[in-house]
């Protein structure tokens, strides 16, 4: 009772300080609640997979585990990439803030941390998000590359003269200055992307990234780029051509054009964020894919994604 009176004698800024402390310490409980409900569907030893575990107390409220195999200890965030980060009553918040698509700087200042926070949290928290990929593409599936302007973006040592933000290749058409992006789509919706390297898509890289993705039924849909027909002649693929370059958008039932369009989404999405460093180009492509193929992400379900427990993210 001596509480609630005190509470009624706040004033108004002290009011909103306590409700938020009181917010914080309740999304601290959550994140607790499902980091613990995540390692109880794994139930293992992260550094020898013995599933003989004994309690061994408490560290920053999460569960402390004896493992009698190895004879190590750890807790539920041993081993994923969110081992050893603090503040876990802002991870919600965070989140919430990357389903906004916000810059490094606007999720730091919405959450109350440090830009390089930031900067770490979202990758750790894109890690195993990107792993996230249809295992096959099935039926008709289109595949086209595009390309991005190399970046790199937070580097010290360029070994050249660093470009205005914003800038444009020295070379024309496709050259090693730019990174290019194989993107495969299937008619369900399901989609691969790829990040190649520099330069120009070959067949070698098409054997490495897209063979091992195609179902025994797949029907691969390209424009006229002579490497595609090469590669399907080469591995016994169906093929299909759209000659772009001729005005020829539909044959039949065969086009690109979902593919190209998952090109134009990429690319405009990717402009907020001022320039993505090639170094985690595929972190982002990860995270554009996510959202497209899952309509109703939450921040909790980002989270169990972020261990690994990507059956959270079926819920579309």
């Amino acid at each position: 009772m001596k509480l609630l009176t005190a509470m009624r004698e706040l004033d108004h800024h002290q009011r909103k300080v306590l409700n938020t402390a009181l917010n914080r310490q309740s999304d601290g409980l959550r994140v607790i609640e499902l980091i613990e409900t995540s390692f109880d569907t794994k139930s293992a030893c992260p550094h020898c997979a013995n599933v003989e575990l004994y309690c061994h107390g408490w560290v920053s409220g999460l569960q402390r585990y004896y493992c009698k195999h190895c004879r190590k200890t750890f807790n539920a965030l041993t081993g994923t990439p969110l081992a050893h980060l603090r503040d876990k009553s802002k991870w919600l918040n965070y989140l919430a803030t990357m389903m906004q698509s916000l810059t490094v700087r606007q999720s730091a200042a919405n959450t109350d941390i440090h830009r390089n926070t930031s900067f770490r949290w979202r990758h750790r928290f894109l890690s195993w998000i990107t792993q996230d990929r249809p295992a096959k593409l099935h039926g008709i599936t289109e595949a086209d590359e595009t390309y991005i302007l190399e970046s790199n973006k937070g580097k010290r040592d360029l070994g050249r003269k660093a470009r205005k933000r914003g800038g444009s290749a020295t070379q024309r058409g496709i050259s090693t200055e730019q990174v290019c992006v194989l993107v495969a789509r299937d008619r369900s919706g399901q989609t691969l992307d790829f990040v190649t390297g520099n330069g120009p898509l070959t067949k070698k890289l098409l054997v490495a990234a897209l063979k091992p993705t195609l179902d025994t039924d797949a029907l691969l849909v390209s424009d006229a780029n002579p490497t595609y027909k090469t590669f399907c002649m080469a591995e016994g693929i169906s093929h299909e051509v759209v000659n772009l370059s001729e005005g020829q958008r539909v044959r039949g039932a065969h086009h690109v054009q979902n593919v190209n369009a998952y090109h134009s989404r990429l690319k405009r999405w990717l402009e907020r964020f001022n320039g993505v460093a090639t170094k985690y180009l595929s972190n982002y492509l990860g995270w554009q894919r996510a959202f497209e193929q899952h309509s109703q992400i939450t921040p909790e379900t980002l989270l169990n994604s972020a261990l690994s427990d990507f059956q959270q993210l079926t819920v579309t």
